[in-house]
């Protein structure tokens, strides 16, 4: 057998595999996209042609997998940081209707680098605003991505449905159902991989009950289906939403999306906060995904998910950091250790233990993008997507259990990450990017469409 072309040796593994395999001191070898082999104690000796990382003092785990997004919103940070979700998108959206492909590229490069600086190697994007004459802002996003060197499952989300229909959305940032019809079969044409390595994914996504009419969620149900890709929508994030479908369509959003038709093991809802037993009885039995997102949960007052129990009833749930104007850190190593602690704070101190919290962070959000046979969990043969964290600090020293250190510690710094065998960060730097340049584009762009140029 030949030599693999890595090693990472000496550190502590925590593979997210069926059987929960955990080494405390392992190596993890990678051959050019895949893991190779595994094992505890130290690595054999591959001869001195093999690269090799010394783990020594850190924790290997899979990447991170971020299930929702919206990477635009990262250069309009810290807008309506006290309203409710209603307030705070009828306050966005004049602002998010000035967009263009340029900012869309700087915004989505900074927020990739975020996300690459804290541990995540997959991220989706629901990105459902199209000004006219924008741009082709898909293209733009998927570009930025390509950049930063992660994977990536870009939505083509939409909507259609203005303030003159009874939507919240401004009617100046709606689309028709053929032109997004059109738009959407362009983007599964021209970006849609369904190979086992891709590095891009799309998606459907029409936005939310409040700014799409039911054609279009029925219609881009059956586009979805006849191209063999996902739907993913937000479902039942607060109160106002759920009295909106009440009053609108005489159900819950739960309901409404059954009705629809959207249900199934190829569609995945962002927050899914106010779900009744019904609810979650419909989708465990169809294995609808959920996209936790506690953090953005907590900075609009949403509520708290019912994660636990969705967990328990067998839904698939993993997490996200959600749009950067709703969680301005995007920290994807804090949506765990929110997702603990919100599960703990309204279910007890044993309502979701630490090992789950980095289950739903990694193979989670690998079942919820239908990736559990390629990402979400060290095993060979799957994509070599990982992430080394240093756990030899001072703010590390003395706690006993590297899972625990993680998830409930201070956020560490990351050795390596690895994306499709290929190293995107090391030592805490983003090394496909220059990061300083990257800041001041984003600065630069946050502070011309915030003026209104």
């Amino acid at each position: 057998m030949s030599a693999p072309d890595l090693v990472i040796d000496g550190c502590a593994v925590v593979t997210v595999d069926d059987a929960g395999t955990e080494h405390r001191t392992g190596w993890v070898s990678v051959r050019g996209n895949r893991i190779d082999a595994l094992g505890a104690g130290r690595a054999p000796d591959f001869g001195a042609g093999v690269a090799r990382i010394d783990g020594r003092g850190c924790l290997l785990t899979p990447g991170l997998v971020n299930t929702h997004h919206h990477l635009y919103q990262w250069i309009t940070r810290g807008l309506a940081a006290d309203n409710t979700l209603f307030e705070w998108l009828q306050k966005l959206y004049p602002v998010w209707a000035r967009i263009d492909e340029k900012s869309v590229r700087v915004a989505a490069t900074g927020a990739l680098v975020s996300l690459a600086r804290t541990g995540c190697t997959t991220s989706s994007d629901h990105h459902y605003v199209f000004p006219r004459g924008g741009g082709d802002l898909l293209a733009a996003e998927i570009g930025a991505a390509a950049t930063v060197g992660l994977r990536f499952h870009p939505t083509r989300g939409s909507m259609d449905l203005g303030e003159s229909q009874g939507g919240l959305p401004p009617d100046e940032v709606v689309e028709s159902i053929d032109d997004i019809l059109a738009a959407s079969t362009a983007a599964i044409e021209q970006w849609h991989d369904p190979s086992f390595d891709a590095m891009v994914r799309i998606a459907l996504a029409p936005c939310s009950p409040f700014s799409v009419t039911g054609d279009l969620m029925r219609e881009s149900a059956a586009l979805a289906r006849s191209a063999g890709v996902r739907l993913h929508t937000h479902l039942a994030e607060t109160v106002d939403e759920e009295q909106f479908c009440r009053d609108k369509f005489g159900c819950t959003p739960a309901e409404y999306m059954e009705r629809l038709g959207w249900v199934g093991d190829d569609v995945w809802f962002a927050h899914a906060v106010h779900l009744d037993d019904p609810a979650i009885a419909t989708m465990a039995r169809t294995g609808t995904g959920v996209a936790h997102c506690p953090t953005s949960n907590g900075r609009l007052g949403a509520g708290i998910a019912r994660t636990a129990e969705l967990v328990a009833a067998g839904v698939p749930v993993g997490l996200g950091v959600d749009g950067a104007a709703s969680n301005e850190s995007s920290s994807m190593l804090e949506e765990p250790r929110n997702a603990l602690l919100y599960a703990r704070a309204v279910g007890g101190p044993r309502a979701m233990t630490v090992r789950t919290a980095l289950e739903l962070a990694t193979m989670g959000g690998a079942r919820v993008l239908g990736r559990e046979t390629e990402i979400g969990s060290i095993e060979p043969g799957k994509l070599a997507d990982l992430a080394l964290w240093r756990l030899d600090t001072p703010a590390h020293a003395g706690i006993d259990d590297p899972v625990v250190a993680l998830v409930l510690g201070s956020a560490p710094p990351l050795a390596a990450l690895l994306v499709n065998g290929r190293e995107v960060v090391r030592d805490g730097v983003v090394t496909t990017v220059d990061e300083d340049a990257v800041g001041a584009d984003v600065a630069q762009a946050q502070a011309v469409l915030v003026a209104g140029g």
